[in-house]
């Protein structure tokens, strides 16, 4: 999984914009965009810009004893954290964590309608628990951008994240089975994140 950490008020960001729309076309990555907020004061409001994004990109930094945070910033499984216009460095990484065995957990998602089932297992069982997360996304907007850095330029962004939803904890050590409705229209994927901004251990579409 990757995330982009990006702002339509980010002078550095596009050369990333442009990149992720590739990534998130990928079948081998879950890519997912979250709009900051703390580049609004420079004279463009980011209409998907959230705290709640920034927040998590803290929260990030904070686990990884990081001082700052930046955009455009690219975190890959939830533990490496990457500047997003190094393509190359992006790619390498995307490569080392595909190369990794599996680690064990098993998650599966069925969606029939509105109705969602989410089943999950472990084995061997995790010493840490596990959140498990909703997180809504619209799959492409492109936006004008009126003021501020990027002031002229018209954006095209993939994957953009509009609401993490933490749905329970699960301690793994039994099997998770979790019901719940969601929009017939709302794209989203289910991720399964160690606590406190730890490694993302399984993520998966509901199509």
């Amino acid at each position: 999984m990757v995330e982009l950490f990006t702002s339509q008020g980010c002078a550095s960001c596009p050369p990333a914009d442009a990149y992720f729309q590739d990534l998130a076309a990928r079948e081998d990555v879950v890519a997912l965009s979250l709009h900051v907020d703390y580049w609004d004061y420079i004279g463009w409001e980011d209409s998907f810009g959230s705290p709640d994004n920034s927040a998590r990109q803290r929260g990030y930094a904070k686990a990884g004893e990081r001082k700052m945070v930046y955009t455009p910033q690219m975190i890959i499984n939830g533990s490496d954290h990457v500047v997003g216009t190094r393509f190359e460095d992006v790619e390498a990484l995307i490569a080392r964590h595909k190369a990794e065995k599996h680690n064990g957990i098993a998650l599966e998602v069925e969606r029939d309608e509105t109705q969602v089932r989410i089943v999950a297992r472990s084995e061997p069982a995790r010493t840490m628990p596990l959140t498990v997360q909703l997180v809504r996304y619209i799959p492409e907007e492109t936006v004008a951008i009126e003021h501020g850095e990027n002031a002229g330029k018209t954006i095209t962004y993939a994957n953009i994240v509009t609401e993490m939803t933490p749905l329970a904890v699960w301690d793994s050590r039994e099997p998770l089975t979790l019901d719940f409705t969601l929009a017939r229209e709302d794209k989203a994927i289910v991720l399964l994140q160690y606590v406190d901004f730890g490694t993302i251990e399984a993520v998966a579409h509901l199509r």
